[in-house]
């Protein structure tokens, strides 16, 4: 009798448990922030800062890595982007050549992004639609940034996947060219010239590069400052 009881206590308490994880779950998915809102918001940091931080607008390219770093790293999903970008080649890759690409294609995109940044005090961003259906976890957020000179529109979108975290972005295309695309031939040649392993040293190579010429420009901005 007593052991029926306890089974019984046990099956309740496991219900309760469940129901009461799902009702936070729900809740937690019903407060997440939309795709869409979520790139308007972080849009928008970046575009206040770019237009009133002294030091970004001197190009100090130390601030505008710190500026990519806290701001938009926290949403991109690295891994994926860098699985998309490396293709088939992935699968035969181990975790440490997964990690250390992931890694090198994360400081050369954060370059990337930092030299986006140095342009866009001057310009507008509008948002369009949204493509796709969130309850999907995949959608495509759409903008278009408008230039003050008068010339045609530079089309913007991004690709966003649902996960454990929520929404991150994992591609973004520029006048329709998607950015995993366009990495993709260039990493299967260097793949099938030097391995996986040379594609590492290149990204390497090319991130000690970067990092060096933005250590320059940023003493160069510095002392025109002050």
């Amino acid at each position: 009798m007593r052991l029926r009881l306890f089974y019984s206590v046990q099956r309740a308490l496991a219900v309760f448990l469940l129901a009461t994880f799902g009702l936070l779950c729900w809740r937690e998915a019903a407060a997440a922030e939309a795709p869409d809102e979520l790139v308007r918001r972080i849009s928008s940091q970046v575009v206040d800062i770019a237009r009133t931080d002294e030091a970004v607008l001197r190009g100090n390219q130390q601030r505008i890595l710190a500026l990519v770093r806290q701001h938009l790293l926290p949403h991109i999903d690295f891994e994926r982007m860098t699985s998309l970008a490396v293709g088939r080649y992935w699968r035969n890759a181990t975790p440490q050549q997964r990690d250390r690409l992931t890694e090198e294609f994360r400081d050369l995109l954060v370059h990337v992004y930092s030299g986006a940044i140095a342009q866009v005090k001057d310009k507008k961003l509008v948002f369009k639609p949204l493509r796709g259906d969130p309850r999907s976890g995949e959608v495509i957020v759409r903008s278009e940034v408008i230039q003050k000179s008068g010339a045609e529109p530079i089309e913007l979108n991004y690709r966003l996947a649902s996960g454990p975290s929520g929404w991150k972005i994992y591609d973004v295309s520029v006048l329709d060219v998607w950015l995993v695309q366009s990495y993709r031939g260039t990493f299967a040649s260097e793949i099938g010239r030097d391995g996986i392993d040379g594609l590492i040293r290149t990204l390497d190579a090319k991130n000690a590069q970067l990092a060096s010429k933005s250590r320059v420009t940023t003493k160069e901005s510095t002392a025109s400052g002050s």
